[in-house]
């Protein structure tokens, strides 16, 4: 490791130790769709779907949606923002959602669903905490290059009206998309202008079928960098750090350059897999104490908490369902944790 980045990563996880509990958690981005009305972010899968495929027939079923809640819920997972692609929902079906969501969690959730004008925040106000602007990169050239059909202005305009009406705002930000680290202060700038209070720092996943498709994927130390440089520039700023399955070794060495929590990390499909052991072990290396499981299900009697809901009785055979078929998969990656 380059000793520069060494006495960085020290400098940051004493101002991280400083100001926050040793405590990690994994956030779940729970999605409710797999296309996008934009559909042209250079970096994103959902620009890969069909052009002949409407958008609001990639939406995943209400019940796939509100089942994931409750494992989230009893797995001890956060939740770290209902999100799917931009239009593909009304605003009612948004609003339906986030109802059943908040009940479920038992607390209002992030959302980040584009830019949200005043009078749709209003109306998502007794179910949300705050917005995430999907801001991915801060360099004007290099966004509009990567984000041509997504400016930052009118993210920029729902950050001020987010503040206006008392609500938490969040961003996100991609390293390897070609930022550079003579970057660093427009990022500063932007985080102090809005008040973010959060930022979610992912690393970029190369998508067969974009533009970046060939791209190298940055290394742990990159991401490390700008989450330590955030983390000593904002000892208060909560840091989300994203991983994927092939970059579960680095989760270590990104808690200790200052990030608070994980995502991106698969953790259904991979629960209990030697993946998801390494990230707990992981979070251990790093002198952490790890929330929650991805590892071990909890005992719970699922179909009573999903009983508990004021959806409708047919709704709620559906989720009991749909969770049975996720704990099936689950138990499958738990039993070959236990055979290893």
């Amino acid at each position: 490791m380059d000793p520069s980045l060494s006495v960085l990563l020290k400098q940051a996880d004493a101002l991280h130790q400083k100001s926050f509990s040793t405590v990690v958690s994994f956030e779940r981005a729970i999605f409710f769709s797999w296309g996008c009305t934009i559909g042209d972010c250079a970096f994103c899968y959902m620009s890969t779907q069909p052009a002949d495929k409407p958008p609001r027939e990639t939406k995943r079923s209400t019940e796939s949606i509100l089942a994931e809640f409750v494992l989230a819920k009893h797995l001890g997972w956060d939740i770290g923002f209902f999100t799917g692609g931009i239009g593909v929902l009304t605003p009612d079906e948004i609003e339906s959602l986030l109802k059943a969501a908040t009940e479920i969690a038992g607390e209002k959730v992030w959302l980040s669903v584009g830019p949200v004008p005043k009078i749709l925040l209003q109306k998502y106000l007794p179910y949300i905490k705050g917005v995430v602007g999907s801001t991915e990169t801060i360099n004007p050239l290099l966004h509009k290059k990567v984000c041509p059909s997504k400016p930052l202005e009118p993210y920029e305009k729902m950050f001020t009206t987010s503040r206006e009406l008392g609500l938490a705002r969040a961003m996100t930000f991609i390293v390897g998309l070609g930022e550079t680290r003579d970057d660093l202060d427009l990022l500063k700038k932007f985080i102090s202008t809005h008040d973010i209070t959060k930022i979610h720092i992912y690393g970029l996943i190369p998508q067969k079928g974009t533009p970046y498709e060939h791209a190298p994927i940055p290394t742990a130390e990159e991401q490390a960098w700008w989450i330590a440089q955030l983390r000593i520039a904002f000892p208060m700023l909560d840091i989300q750090c994203g991983i994927w399955e092939d970059r579960v070794e680095r989760v270590s060495l990104l808690l200790q350059a200052g990030a608070n929590s994980i995502s991106k990390f698969k953790a259904i499909k991979l629960f209990g897999s030697a993946k998801a052991r390494q990230i707990e072990q992981e979070v251990v290396k790093a002198g952490r104490t790890f929330r929650g499981s991805l590892t071990v299900l909890p005992t719970v009697d699922w179909d009573a908490k999903i009983d508990q809901l004021t959806v409708s009785q047919e709704m709620k055979e559906k989720m009991k369902k749909k969770l049975e078929l996720y704990l099936k998969e689950m138990m499958q990656g738990s039993q070959s944790l236990t055979e290893e």
